[in-house]
């Protein structure tokens, strides 16, 4: 007999025949499984994460964890899960108290190693101060605690990298790394951003209005996307139709081939090139995204070329 899957999602609709905001998901995670929900704003993550945490009551399906039925708030009088715990992106945290209150308000249980969550969550200095004095960062970093002192197996986090400059972001990565390792939490996050999620997860589905439209790996979302919205998600692309890419030396029955920036060059010599002009240099530190006009179509190519010009003409040639 199979193992069940840590948490199995199943033909879950959420909303009426007019406006389906969720329609027919299903994916299963296993535990210690990293995922990332990625989707263009209104496409139904948020959603999911509450229905996923027994938050929300989905219209029809159902959410198993660990082959329980997770009950919504139809089912039971107090709406979630206790072993499943979400982080809005627009949490707050009680005004006037210290860190330490707080956090002792929430640890119910009085059994909950609280001196490795205080560590992995790196608020062991902000403990005496008041939440009125914290930064926006440390004010996550301490609304993660609070949930983890509950003891979950899962820990569904709501676009925790918005609005955190690269400092206070890296900080949390590191965060979110060490509740999976150290404190063996499995976490599922939503996030927009191709930076934070294709190095962390494991898998990632991306929704468009209410239905995944590709899941998968991140080098197979990323590399041989589905379509052009979900290229799009995760960088700069271009789609080139069967001609050009004939031209620059590929035969494919494809009517559109998607391209990444860094799958071209730049080179001195001509056949098996496109010619162009470039508009924009945009330097990166260890490398530069340069935008060119080829025709009537606009190109991305990625380089660590340093001499590169506006206005220069240059050949461009295609590793794929």
């Amino acid at each position: 007999m199979a193992t069940p899957f840590f948490l199995m999602v199943s033909n879950i609709r959420f909303g009426d025949e007019n406006k389906l905001v969720l329609k027919d998901i299903r994916f299963s995670q296993n535990q210690f499984q990293k995922i990332v929900i990625a989707g263009e704003t209104g496409s139904g993550k948020s959603t999911l994460l509450k229905i996923i945490a027994g938050l929300e009551q989905p219209t029809s399906g159902e959410v198993r964890f660990e082959n329980q039925k997770v009950k919504g708030p139809a089912d039971q009088l107090v709406p979630g899960h206790p072993e499943i715990v979400y982080l809005s992106q627009h949490f707050e945290l009680p005004k006037f108290l210290r860190v330490e209150q707080v956090l002792e308000y929430a640890n119910t249980l009085r059994r909950t190693p609280e001196e490795k969550i205080f560590s992995v969550c790196r608020i062991n200095h902000l403990l005496e101060r008041k939440t009125d004095e914290l930064s926006g960062g440390e004010k996550q970093r301490i609304a993660i605690a609070r949930l983890l002192i509950q003891q979950p197996k899962l820990l569904l986090l709501d676009e925790p990298f918005s609005n955190l400059d690269r400092v206070v972001k890296n900080v949390l990565k590191e965060v979110i790394d060490d509740i999976g390792k150290k404190l063996k939490i499995t976490c599922m996050l939503v996030s927009h951003d191709p930076e934070d999620t294709l190095p962390w997860a494991d898998e990632i589905l991306v929704l468009k209005s209410g239905k995944i439209v590709q899941h998968g790996s991140p080098q197979k979302i990323y590399q041989h996307p589905s379509s052009p919205y979900v290229a799009g998600m995760f960088g700069h692309f271009m789609q080139l139709d069967s001609a050009t890419m004939k031209k620059l030396g590929v035969k494919t029955s494809a009517k559109q081939t998607i391209v990444r920036p860094e799958n071209f060059s730049f080179t001195k010599k001509e056949g098996k090139t496109l010619t162009g002009k470039i508009d924009r240099i945009h330097f990166y530190g260890n490398h530069c995204l340069v935008e060119l006009q080829v025709k009537d179509q606009r190109f991305f190519v990625e380089s660590s070329i340093t001499s590169l010009k506006v206005g220069d003409a240059v050949n461009l040639k295609l590793s794929f």
